[in-house]
């Protein structure tokens, strides 16, 4: 037998019919009783303690424990802090407490309402409020609010009391939602039962028949700690339960992109909106907010034609769909504006080294970041995702997650031009619950050259179940991070504005920007795109490995596990194993992994272990002419380290003691214990075009391409030794 032992509960108006049978039946289960009624009249007149004494009384004499309490339930907290001054706790919340004042809408008086209001709905929520705090205190609570079939389908003459009880179920249902966390269930039942409110709009022999005895039952499970339903809604009355939803037609797009919405757009598409042949059963507000969404994600992607949006596809709806084997094709011209839009999306900065050559388009070495990729195709891969269908049916696009993302590039992209790509469906895998879709993508210049691949693959949440493969060759994976400490790690916080930064780069979801579509999707706040987290991570890599060289770039592959908030700090932890750095990025302020299973393979460094730098015969020329000339080191007075790297790898250094009447410069590190003023590490043929005046030294020690450590101004005294070796007789 299920028991309610120790618990306590408040039942409203128990005094007579419903409330008085809900009373009964708890203490029957082992509950502790506060029974409350005002004693007054069907119509809000009046006093007595009769009723709830009674009823007390019944309880104590069949060995239950009850108590009696007279307040109004508009005296609200009032009746908590009597329960609580006397069981210490309160569990079980029954709103049952209710009057009745019958007329038309003609004919209603303002006390009418406020009166059928103030008992039925303020009430509810007077008392609640105070309780809540308790509840969650105590993670534990139970509330039934008292509906009624007039507030669920109108009834004539109870305009005041079938607004009031279908405001229950609006508080009910926000009460669920809020109470989750705590262990706080909120549901509404409309009971019909024989009681001295319903002789006044039903014939005595159904009053008869109906006993309230029949309704107790649901609610006192729906009040049981084992039942876990909330923000739910029962009909109940002569043994019969049940449960209602709301369901919704499948709707019609009647706007058109660029386009008024007309009334006769409304009147001819009337018979659409109204068609519940293909129903939609929304059980939340972000599921019945889905549709918003989804219209807006699609008006917002050029598709020009109504969409209808029905139960299985909140995508548009095409003459055809795409097959597994069909390609779609798209085009996007681009810019430097568009390049350097896009590094300010993924986080360049002016505060950081060598950030020019991504952001000032007449910079020497002015470059695309290899995820600008990412970019191009994002339209076309939009449609053909909202296209596809699984075993016949078309994709939900509400439902659907960017689950992982891979980049190949065979050759650095262009800082501006025209890219084609063509997008096709490879593979559909069965995942249970959902369906994981495999798209691949090339991009090609108008000439027909390659430059890229990727492979995007999309999470579809209730698409799962029919039958595919759960795995596919396909599919390009991700991989494990070696078992020990990170070789390397880079933090960067994001700025506040940085997904309203990066969505300006092609990817105008809402729910980057918007706090209303954030919590549509069960967001606080709007969050950063997966794609940019993303975009931080591989220059996080090339930074650390590859000096920013894009050249170096071969692939990389990633798995989206968990949102990044705008202003949160993402750490990019590395480890590297020959030419691929294996690679994870957390959030800083949660601890939670937010990218996983990633690497960047770097293109095969050729080795220069057995061939002569450029910059080899320069640092001889400079030798020969610091010892001819050791004037030179009065002049300088300072020590350098010379790092000179081929393809991100360090190839060899050389020293420089430029002080006193003895000079030293040798191709070797500083001898040990030897502190030198300044270090300069940077690429050979760099320090080639440095010397020889090719290159502003100010410009490229301010820009980072050649990194300076140490005293940044004593790098500028090197600027006349430089002119002099250079304009020696000797050539380079």
């Amino acid at each position: 037998m299920l028991r309610l032992d120790g618990k306590v509960v408040l039942v409203t108006g128990a005094g007579n019919g419903l409330g008085k049978e809900y009373a009964l039946a708890f203490a029957e289960r082992g509950a502790k009783v506060v029974v409350n009624d005002l004693g007054g009249s069907s119509s809000g007149e009046g006093q007595s303690s009769r009723p709830a004494d009674e009823v007390v009384q019944e309880i104590k004499s069949s060995g239950g424990e009850a108590v009696a309490n007279y307040d109004s339930v508009e005296a609200g907290g009032k009746i908590i802090d009597f329960v609580i001054k006397t069981y210490g706790r309160i569990d079980i919340l029954v709103h049952n407490a209710g009057i009745l004042r019958d007329k038309s809408i003609a004919k209603m008086k303002d006390e009418d309402w406020d009166l059928v209001h103030g008992v039925h709905l303020r009430s509810v929520f007077l008392i609640t409020r105070v309780a809540w705090a308790y509840m969650v205190k105590q993670k534990f609570g139970r509330i039934v609010t008292i509906s009624s079939s007039a507030g669920i389908y109108g009834n004539f003459g109870q305009a005041n009391y079938s607004a009031a009880k279908m405001g229950v179920v609006g508080l009910m249902q926000t009460l669920a939602v809020e109470g989750k966390k705590y262990n706080i269930t909120c549901n509404s039942v409309a009971p019909i039962a024989g009681s001295r409110l319903t002789r006044s709009v039903m014939p005595d022999e159904m009053v008869d028949g109906l006993k309230a005895k029949y309704v107790a039952p649901l609610i006192l499970w729906l009040s049981h700690p084992e039942c876990k339903d909330s923000g739910c809604l029962f009909e109940c009355g002569a043994g019969w339960i049940g449960k209602l939803r709301w369901e919704r037609s499948a709707g019609y797009v009647v706007r058109k992109r660029g386009l008024p919405m007309t009334l006769e757009d409304v009147k001819e598409n009337w018979d659409k909106i109204c068609d519940f042949s293909d129903s939609h059963h929304p059980t939340n507000i972000h599921d019945a907010n889905a549709k918003y969404y989804a219209t807006l994600e699609v008006l917002d992607n050029n598709d020009e034609s109504a969409i209808k949006l029905n139960k299985t596809s909140s995508a548009p709806s095409s003459s055809h769909d795409i097959g597994d084997s069909e390609e779609l094709e798209g085009s996007f011209t681009y810019s430097d504006k568009d390049v350097i839009l896009y590094a300010l999306g993924v986080g360049v900065s002016t505060s950081q080294d060598g950030h020019l050559k991504f952001l000032f388009e007449q910079h020497e070495e002015f470059c695309t970041l290899p995820t600008f990729a990412v970019i191009p195709p994002m339209e076309p891969l939009l449609q053909l995702v909202t296209r596809c269908q699984i075993n016949g049916t078309p994709i939900d696009f509400t439902q659907v997650l960017h689950g992982e993302q891979y980049v190949e590039l065979f050759e650095p992209l262009p800082t501006s031009g025209t890219l084609q790509s063509r997008s096709r469906v490879v593979d559909k895998l069965d995942k249970g619950k959902g369906a994981a879709l495999l798209v691949d993508t090339n991009l090609y210049k108008k000439d027909g050259t390659k430059v890229a691949y990727q492979q995007n693959v999309f999470f579809v949440n209730g698409s799962g179940g029919f039958g595919g493969p759960r795995t596919s060759e396909k599919m390009i994976p991700v991989l494990n991070s070696p078992d020990r400490k990170p070789d390397a790690s880079i933090a960067q916080k994001t700025c506040i504005d940085q997904a309203a930064l990066y969505r300006l780069s092609g990817d105008r979801n809402p729910l980057h920007i918007s706090p209303v579509f954030a919590s549509l999707a069960g967001f606080d706040t709007p969050i950063l795109h997966g794609l940019s987290s993303y975009g931080f991570a591989v220059r996080h890599v090339m930074k650390q490995y590859c000096n920013d060289d894009v050249k170096l770039f071969k692939s990389a592959k990633v798995r989206f596990s968990s949102p990044v908030f705008p202003g949160q700090t993402i750490q990019t932890d590395m480890w590297k194993e020959g030419d691929r750095i294996y690679f994870t990025c957390k959030d800083l302020e949660t601890g939670k992994q937010c990218l996983t299973g990633g690497y960047v393979d770097l293109q095969t460094q050729p080795t220069t272990n057995n061939v002569k730098l450029a910059s080899h015969k320069m640092f001889t020329k400079m030798e020969a002419y610091v010892k001819a000339n050791p004037v030179v080191s009065g002049s300088v007075n300072a020590s350098y380290l010379f790092n000179v790297k081929k393809f991100g790898k360090l190839e060899a250094q050389w020293t420089a003691i430029l002080k006193g009447v003895s000079p030293v410069f040798s191709a070797s590190p500083p001898q040990k214990g030897v502190h030198v003023d300044c270090t300069l590490t940077g690429d050979d043929e760099d320090f080639v075009l440095l010397v020889s005046g090719k290159l502003n030294g100010v410009e490229i020690f301010r820009s980072g391409r050649i990194a300076v450590e140490g005293q940044h101004m004593v790098a500028y005294k090197l600027g006349a030794l430089f002119h002099n070796v250079h304009n020696t007789k000797a050539k380079l």
